[in-house]
Parts: structure tokens; sequence; C-alpha cells
């Protein structure tokens, strides 16, 4: 009498570990490895949406009803992310501005002033682009604001300073001495005072609006500090001949 075969067992359930490894093998062998989420990305992101939500909200509501839960809630992001990276909406609001018109050393913004030759040209130039700057709603709300912040508050006022006006101030002081070391200039002009006396009647102007922001303008002031500073007359400053 022959035996019976043994009655076939049910199939054992898959252990967990080893289904975990044989999925990642066969993902692996696909080629189908997820990628880790790019931390760097979304901070950027982040950071970019509240820039762009600060200016928005502060040519709408205005810098005394600004406030950072706002700046949070347009930007989509928990308002302790904004806290973790600035201390105060004029802090958020400063990197705004310098996003915005763009860092001395970045792209779109000016790593030097240009140098035609013609001193008198090139400022010219660089400070018809500043009056456009000023004559535009989407600068001028942020930098009065950070304007009058940092008239009233010394800690804004140095950060200011430091971080938009000093790097602006030194190309200016660059391209001025460049045209000193080529006799354009009097050698002992003192650059930094010639540069605020470029700068400081265009900003009061602006500030104050005691009259009209034009090309026009700024290209008499061109002309009356240069006079001044290359001895009463600005025929051939800047220009110079072989």
């Amino acid at each position: 009498m022959s035996a019976e075969p043994p009655a076939s067992r049910p199939a054992a359930p898959p252990q967990p570990a080893k289904a975990a490894a044989a999925a990642a093998a066969a993902a692996a062998a696909a080629g189908k490895t997820a990628k880790a989420p790019d931390a760097g990305r979304r901070s950027e992101r982040s950071r970019r949406a509240i820039l762009d939500a600060a200016l928005a909200l502060l040519g709408e509501v205005g810098y005394n009803k600004l406030t950072i839960e706002a700046v949070a809630a347009r930007a989509g992001v928990g308002k302790q992310t904004i806290y973790r990276w600035w201390p105060s909406k004029a802090a958020v609001l400063l990197d705004a501005s310098l996003a915005l018109a763009g860092e001395p050393d970045a792209e779109g913004g000016w790593a030097w002033l240009p140098d035609t030759g013609d001193l008198a040209a090139d400022l010219k130039l660089v400070l018809r682009a500043r009056v456009d700057e000023f004559n535009d709603e989407r600068y001028e709300a942020p930098a009065r604001a950070l304007t009058a912040v940092g008239a009233t508050d010394p800690e804004v006022g140095a950060r200011f300073t430091e971080r938009l006006l000093e790097p602006q101030f030194a190309l200016y002081e660059d391209r001025l001495r460049t045209a000193r070391e080529a006799g354009q200039l009097a050698p002992d002009t003192d650059l930094r005072l010639t540069v605020e006396m470029l700068l400081g009647p265009l900003t009061y102007r602006w500030v104050l609006r005691t009259g009209p922001l034009t090309h026009a303008f700024t290209d008499a002031l061109v002309d009356a500090v240069l006079g001044g500073v290359a001895g009463g007359t600005t025929a051939g400053v800047g220009k110079v001949t072989a």
C-alpha cells in the first residue's frame, strides 16, 4: 500500500524585515531610489515669498500697519519661520529692499560704476538711474519706510547704513579715485565728501519733496559738484586726453 503524499502546507507569511529588504533591493535595482527633499531650495522659496509678501503689504497698508502675522499669512509660512530669520519687521523690510534694488555685488546690481573716461557723463548716468528708482513706487515705499525708521531707531539706522548705503558709497568713491588718479580731479579731493555732495541734495529733495526729481536736476547737480572740486569749471572734467 503506497504512502499518501504529505499534505501541502500554506506558505509562511513573509517576514517584515525580509520584505522591506526585498523591496529596497528591487527599487535600487530599478534605479528608483527616492531623493531627499532639498531643504535649502525650500528655505530659499520661503525666504523669497516672505520678502515679496512684505513689499506687497507695505504698498497696501503702509509701514505702521504692517505686521509679521500678516506677512506670514500672505507668504504661506508660520510666524516663527520669519522670527527664525529676522528679529523685526524692519529687518525683513531691509532685506526686501536689498533684494529689490540689487546688492552692489549681485547680478542686477552695480558691481562698479561705469568708466567711459568721462567722469561727468558716468555720474549723470548713474544718478539718473537713482532718480528712476526714487520715482518707482515699488522702491519708494520701502525706501521711505526704512529712512523714517532708521532716523528714529539707531540700530535699524546702523544696519541700513552698513548694508545698503556704505556699499553704494564705496562704488562712487572708487570711481572718483580713478578720476583723481587720472588727474581729472585735484589731488587733495576728499572723495567721501564729494560723494555726499552728490547724493545729499538728491536724497534731501526726495525725502522732503522740495522740488521735482528729474534727470535735469541730477545733471545740474553733477555739473555743480564737479565744477567745485575741479576749480570752478567742468570743462574737460572726466575726459581722458592723450
